[in-house]
């Protein structure tokens, strides 16, 4: 374990700091590098032996991550928010950044977060990108009614974005000016382009061999869509690395935070320590789901009895979580699962 070298990165945009320390905490480099992969190549082959990495998760941790992997003994990506509360220190740089992430990594107490497989990461960028489309578009949506509006036109609100009955609107609508119909025709053009795009990036998921039959075993269950189901994929990983329905419900956002000190406990709202984009998603398909699952129909009426409509949903939203993760453990269809239960 001496030969072994361990090494802390701070990554930023353009540089990468770096600090390499033995097993005792002795310091043998620190320094800079560029966040270039010649940079990097270079300073792999500078490296003094066998090494053990960590590096904080940001917005370019992937890429030097993927690139890194092969060459050490083990690389680990520590969780920012954990690692904030035990890096803080009066004295903050990125030199005294990497050293802390290599002290930390030496003695085994980095805040290790999942770094899942490239090719996973690859197709959860495609689905994000492609919710980031679908807001873009709504906003148009909203923009065209806004537009209408502000010149006091008369408009269905339920057909209005529907392709012919918007031709035939810009035709008859009268005292609208000219700039604010070629606005309209705008917001229109770019409307339809973000929906195509939306479609074409979810027909690619939809077709990839690799979690193509993950995602129709999770349809299986009455009230879990396309959507909701590429998300719970793309965003979970592997669901093994889960070892409870509990676990799995707090990543998704579905509890509060617990407070807990000399015995006396305090729960809060909902946590936002989360996966925001699992959390939206879940409780976007729990507001539907109960119209296609009557088990869920019963759960959510039950819950709607007390007066609360928000912690309804909630109830629903965890309850789906429950379903998805049997399905997705057990590899089995929901009617089979029904069954065999």
């Amino acid at each position: 374990m001496n030969s072994i070298y361990y090494i802390g990165l701070d990554i930023h945009k353009k540089v990468i700091a770096y600090c390499i320390k033995r097993i005792d905490g002795a310091l043998i480099r620190q320094g800079t590098v560029a966040a270039e992969r010649k940079a990097l190549n270079r300073w792999l082959s500078e490296l003094p032996g066998p090494w053990c990495g960590a590096m904080e998760a940001t917005l370019f941790t992937g890429w030097v991550y993927d690139f890194l992997k092969p060459y050490a003994v083990e690389l680990k990506v520590a969780h920012p928010a954990m690692l904030k509360a035990i890096t803080a220190a009066k004295k903050k740089n990125d030199r005294a950044d990497a050293e802390k992430i290599a002290d930390l990594l030496r003695v085994n107490l980095l805040p290790e977060c999942h770094m899942m497989p490239e090719e996973l990461r690859e197709l959860r960028r495609v689905l994000r990108y492609r919710n980031m489309i679908v807001s873009t578009a709504v906003k148009m949506k909203n923009k065209m009614s806004g537009l209408l509006m502000e010149v006091g036109a008369v408009y269905d609100k339920k057909r209005l974005h529907g392709k012919k009955y918007f031709g035939a609107l810009l035709e008859r609508v009268e005292d609208v000016p000219d700039s604010v119909k070629g606005l309209l025709k705008l917001s229109r053009n770019g409307f339809e382009m973000f929906d195509d795009i939306q479609k074409k990036l979810v027909g690619a998921l939809r077709k990839n061999r690799m979690i193509r039959e993950r995602v129709e075993r999770l349809m299986s269950i009455p009230g879990v869509g396309e959507l909701t189901a590429l998300t719970w994929v793309l965003e979970i990983g592997e669901v093994s690395r889960f070892s409870s329905s509990r676990q799995i419900i707090s990543y998704c956002g579905l509890c509060s935070g617990q407070h807990e000190s000399a015995g006396k406990e305090q729960r809060g709202p909902i946590s936002k320590k989360r996966n925001k984009h699992l959390q939206t998603k879940l409780i976007e398909a729990a507001k539907l789901a109960p119209h296609w699952n009557e088990q869920l129909a019963l759960l959510h009426d039950k819950e709607l009895a007390r007066g609360n409509k928000n912690r309804a949903t909630l109830v629903v939203a965890r309850k789906l979580v429950e379903f998805m993760l049997a399905v997705d453990r057990r590899k089995t269809d929901f009617e089979l699962l029904k069954e065999a239960a």
